[in-house]
């Protein structure tokens, strides 16, 4: 084609273009229009999970929008009204976000942790160790129970009395001897706990060499001890008080006499901690002349000498005394 004619014919065309854009009159659509809804927001920004969930019946109706729109042939036209939306998150996001998607590595994981249950379970309370109250457990069982009483074998004027009294006084009496004197209200508290058949050691005190020389029995309950009411007696009480009696005795009979003296020191070499006779009673209260003695502190002192425990012989063997 030559060139004049293809301007003639641009410029024809040019024209046309024109004249059809003045009789159509078309509209370019406003801002407002051309704004995506709530509705398709929401969808864009939730997660897959959730986009499912959102619908128009799910979501609460907002106050409806009247906006006119122009059709091509200028006939005017009422738009559907828009409905608020409001999206929250169902994975524990903020509100108003979506919440963070997990990557398949993360929910296997979740998935293989091991479920733990938690129980709230009282726990029984683990009673204290108490010594003492074991020790008298054992003297309520069965069985005798074990003391140490501890008496003075050298020389000693008192109110121009000698208070000496040694395993030899007593294994030479002819009668179970009463065991006054005792004036220390724990010593006595232990001789009102003896029962006929109690075993005790006997013990040689305040003298050069201190320690268990032998062994002696029970043989009659607590009594008054008529002592404490002598004024020419050692040791007599000005306190007490005959309708309600302080101080108490016990009677006792020789068993044995050991061939050697199981000293203070000995003893005492035992005492220190994790020892068999950490707890023992005179090592702890040295100042108390009856005390308490368990049965492995018993079986234990007997067995330091290689001791014949003489409280298990008939009574063929043992000593005959008159009550």
């Amino acid at each position: 084609m030559a060139p004049a004619k293809r301007r003639a014919n641009t410029a024809a065309d040019a024209a046309s273009i024109a004249t059809t854009k003045r009789q159509k009159k078309v509209v370019e659509p406003t801002a407002s229009s051309s704004r995506p809804s709530r509705n398709t927001l929401a969808l864009a920004t939730a997660p897959r999970s959730t986009r499912s969930s959102i619908s128009e019946k799910s979501m609460p109706a907002g106050p409806a929008k009247k906006t006119t729109k122009i059709s091509v042939n200028g006939t005017a036209t009422k738009s559907a009204p828009k409905t608020a939306t409001k999206v929250k998150a169902t994975d524990g996001g903020k509100r108003g976000r979506p919440a963070k998607k997990k990557t398949n590595e993360e929910e296997t994981a979740k998935s293989e942790e091991p479920s733990t249950l938690f129980v709230d379970v009282p726990l029984r309370e683990k009673p204290a160790v108490n010594a003492e109250a074991e020790e008298e457990a054992e003297i309520n069982s069965e069985g005798p129970a074990y003391w140490l009483m501890k008496a003075e074998p050298e020389s000693r004027i008192e109110k121009g009395q000698d208070v000496k009294f040694s395993i030899d006084d007593l294994k030479a009496a002819n009668h179970p001897e009463g065991w006054d004197g005792v004036r220390n209200p724990v010593a006595r508290n232990n001789m009102r706990l003896m029962i006929k058949g109690d075993m005790a050691f006997f013990y040689h005190s305040n003298c050069k060499v201190p320690g268990i020389v032998g062994t002696m029995e029970i043989v009659q309950e607590h009594s008054v001890d008529e002592t404490a009411f002598d004024p020419e007696h050692p040791y007599f009480d000005e306190k007490s008080d005959r309708e309600k009696p302080k101080w108490c005795l016990v009677h006792v009979k020789f068993v044995q006499k050991f061939p050697e003296m199981i000293r203070l020191k000995a003893l005492q070499k035992y005492a220190k901690d994790g020892g068999v006779l950490e707890n023992m009673q005179v090592l702890k209260q040295s100042r108390l002349s009856v005390s308490k003695v368990t049965k492995k502190e018993w079986d234990f002192i007997m067995n330091l000498n290689d001791v014949e425990d003489v409280a298990a012989m008939s009574a063929a063997h043992q000593p005959k005394m008159v009550s």
